[in-house]
């Protein structure tokens, strides 16, 4: 939740995530701290490095998060949820990583240790998931299913 609400406050996201919106201003962040715009050995440019890795980074993350997003993938992500089974699954923080058996891998953000516990607790963890962490908790694809396939 740390890492959204940084990359919102970065492009001045208050609520809903609008991708046309988004990217005029990364296309706005990215003129103003592209590093050939300054010289080389100027202390800005080092700067101006991290921020527009951070901004690229910021959009890429915003992108995959977005409502718009996920109403074009929702088709493989129900069928993934819904068919494909659990074959692996990570907590970090308040990130749930889940590899499904399809090979596909969402990353599950504000899992709580309690409800990681729940889950790995229960009898029927598929069915735990469906009903608790898939519905209520923002999702993406990880990149690593994607460079896999």
């Amino acid at each position: 939740m740390k890492r959204i609400n940084e990359y919102k406050k970065l492009f001045g996201v208050e609520k809903e995530i609008d991708l046309t919106t988004l990217k005029k201003t990364y296309r706005n962040l990215v003129k103003e701290w592209h590093p050939d715009k300054f010289l080389s050995g100027d202390p800005k440019q080092v700067e101006a490095e991290v921020q527009s890795r951070r901004i690229i980074d910021g959009y890429h993350f915003l992108v995959s998060i977005a409502p718009e997003t996920h109403e074009a993938n929702l088709a493989n992500y129900t069928e993934t949820i819904n068919v494909a089974g659990i074959a692996d699954y990570h907590h970090k923080g308040m990130l749930l990583e889940i590899t499904f058996v399809d090979g596909n891998t969402y990353e599950y953000f504000g899992v709580t240790p309690q409800v990681y516990q729940k889950m790995i607790n229960s009898d029927k963890i598929n069915r735990f998931a469906k009903r608790t962490i898939y519905p209520n908790y923002i999702y993406r694809k990880s990149k690593k299913s994607s460079e896999e396939v």
